[in-house]
């Protein structure tokens, strides 16, 4: 079956389409109503079957008689370390945890957060938490006390399951200090603190919640996998929003597996078997879905990676985990390419390893700009795919579907829409836009299974993100158009998060963190174009009368307290301290603007702005301080 034969039978027919694929899911109880709608009439599908996503993950494939075939990979060129289990071993190690989980008091209906770095026991504890029916709120490793705090309060977790320390390329970050601070911080105390002791050095100050990883795991017996309801949330997975609180996006099981399985045969094209290398974190999004979940229930090797794709050891890392692996398909973020390409820019440790395995290559998390996938496909022949997706999805919404029909790529596009999903481009007022017309991206309903079924305790903050600018569509965020052919163009986020190495960070939070600087009266924070990680941010500061700082001692101390509030994935770096900030008439901060001088691009002046002359004076101070496209 052809591409657009496909797309169009999943839009025409939406329950026969999702029918069919829900008979690829082994059920505990087949879902008999297809297509339903919560209390507040927002689709639901599959709400009275019964599953376990881990039994899908693992259960089945050993009861198939793959019980010996590798499950998961575990490579840490930063401990040096290749670890390979089966299915066997990953099925032991979960069910003793989850066996453990249950002795602390965890049971169905429950939540717990994961904050680990990316070891083979992230995995294991997502696993463990879906066995029993626990929700799990796995948190990035690279976030700051105060972050995890915020997150602690939202989702309530009895547990929190952590390691003595994560390494970033060559240092040790000591983990544990940092939960007992975000412990003290947030209002909400969980009961116990599961911690595994990595053994690398890092300190582990003991509190009287803790909890020894090992012991708990081998002095426990094997839990069974728990049926749970279709709807039941296997995870809540926080990401930025505008308002500077994060949303916890809740996440479905049945509707979820079913879409994840679809998407492994049909947009990445791997079969049951092969390896899939999806080179991220456990923290996003692509880790849920494309580490954990997804591989394993299609039955491909997955790889845990820990490591960066230079400096661990070197820009050939990629290459050589790939060669080593035999990795049939590969799913990384454009950043990473780009970090390769600076490093290696004419390609030499390519050269030195056999990837005749590798047969695609997809990338996501950012916009893929041409340069990056031109390198990539002079250096490596094979098919280099952009698509896009985002946490709120869960899976991706355009691509090139390689597993149906592999269309010709256009570059700057990342495909055509994925089936199930009805994308419509419309303008301010609610009219479908034309061929190559610029507006907004949003998705007619109902979303196909897998996306987000609501934000954690707050439906009312989901209805006015999501479903309230445009009624019966779902609200992407990002602008885009489509040509005469159909190929989606995504342009950027119409909001104020932006998107750093494939990391959604909110602006508005990091503005509330300058902001109270003593010495700043107020700020903007945008995000302005970066070759490598494809968008930083930038403080723009006013300081208050009279106050009198060196603008180094003022940097420093306001990229300071960004790190200690958010982490280092904010990327902070530029920090310029200007007169004013242009704002419209009413007050409003002109943040586009600000981002257009600061990438240089061609703008027009808004017609409220209160006074022109600020343009002016922006540009010049950005020109002195050498940032965004002034670097020279």
């Amino acid at each position: 079956m052809k591409y657009q034969e496909l797309y169009d039978l999943s839009i025409q027919n939406p329950e026969a389409f999702w029918a069919e694929q829900a008979n690829q899911v082994d059920w505990f109880t087949q879902p008999q109503t297809l297509l339903s709608a919560d209390a507040h009439g927002y689709p639901l599908w599959y709400k009275d079957g019964s599953l376990n996503a881990c039994y899908l993950a693992l259960d089945k494939h050993i009861n198939d008689g793959y019980g010996d075939a590798v499950a998961l990979i575990y490579d840490s060129p930063v401990t040096q370390t290749v670890k390979k289990y089966t299915y066997n071993e990953v099925k032991s190690e979960v069910a003793r945890l989850a066996g453990g989980l249950i002795s602390l008091g965890l049971k169905k209906g429950h939540t717990a957060v994961i904050y680990m770095p990316m070891i083979p026991q992230a995995t294991f504890a997502m696993l463990a938490c879906a066995r029993i029916g626990v929700t799990h709120s796995v948190v990035f490793g690279g976030f700051a006390p105060h972050e995890l705090a915020i997150r602690i309060d939202d989702c309530k977790p009895r547990v929190i399951i952590t390691a003595s320390s994560g390494i970033e390329i060559d240092r040790l970050i000591a983990y544990k200090p940092l939960v007992d601070e975000a412990i003290e911080l947030a209002e909400h105390k969980p009961k116990k603190v599961v911690v595994l002791n990595r053994k690398l050095g890092a300190r582990i100050p003991f509190k009287k919640y803790d909890v020894d990883y090992d012991a708990l795991v081998y002095g426990s017996e094997e839990a069974d996998c728990v049926s749970v309801e279709s709807t039941h949330p296997l995870y809540v997975l926080y990401t930025s929003g505008t308002t500077g609180k994060p949303k916890g996006i809740v996440r479905d099981t049945g509707g979820y597996v079913t879409a994840l399985k679809f998407s492994m045969q049909k947009i990445y094209g791997v079969q049951p078997g092969e390896v899939f290398w999806a080179a991220s974190d456990v923290g996003w999004v692509v880790g849920h879905s494309y580490i954990v979940y997804g591989p394993l229930l299609n039955r491909n090797t997955t790889i845990v990676f820990e490591g960066k794709p230079i400096k661990t050891p070197d820009a050939s890392t990629f290459w050589r985990v790939i060669a080593e692996h035999r990795v049939s398909v590969m799913f990384t973020a454009p950043t990473a390419i780009r970090a390769i390409k600076k490093e290696d820019p004419n390609g030499v440790f390519i050269k030195q390893y056999d990837l005749s395995c590798l047969r695609t290559q997809f990338l996501a998390g950012e916009r893929c700009d041409v340069a990056t996938l031109e390198w990539y496909r002079e250096h490596i022949p094979i098919p280099a795919i952009d698509h896009w997706w985002q946490t709120e999805s869960g899976w991706p919404m355009i691509a090139n579907m390689m597993g149906v029909e592999y269309l010709p790529i256009k570059p700057g596009s990342s495909g055509k829409a994925v089936s199930g999903y009805n994308i419509v481009i419309l303008g301010e007022n609610g009219q479908e836009l034309g061929p190559n017309e610029e507006g907004y991206v949003v998705i007619k309903l109902p979303l196909p299974p897998g996306t987000l079924l609501d934000i954690w305790n707050d439906n009312e903050r989901f209805r006015a993100g999501y479903l309230t600018k445009f009624p019966g569509y779902y609200f992407s965020g990002d602008g885009g158009y489509k040509d005469e052919d159909g190929y989606i163009y995504i342009t950027g986020r119409v909001d104020d998060v932006i998107n750093v190495a494939g990391h959604r960070l909110s602006t508005a939070e990091m503005e509330e963190i300058v902001a109270s600087h003593h010495s700043v009266a107020e700020c903007a924070v945008i995000g302005i174009n970066d070759e490598l990680k494809g968008q930083i941010p930038l403080a723009l500061v006013v300081t208050k009368l009279g106050e009198e700082i060196e603008h180094f001692q003022l940097q420093h101390e306001v990229v300071k307290l960004v790190r200690e509030q958010i982490g280092a994935v904010a990327s902070l770096r530029d920090v310029v301290v200007v007169n004013r900030l242009p704002k419209t008439r009413s007050g409003k901060i002109l943040r586009k603007l600000l981002r257009s001088i600061a990438d240089g691009e061609n703008f027009q002046i808004p017609s409220t702005i209160d006074d022109e002359a600020i343009i002016g004076e922006v540009r010049e101070v950005l020109e002195l301080a050498k940032v965004g496209s002034y670097k020279g």
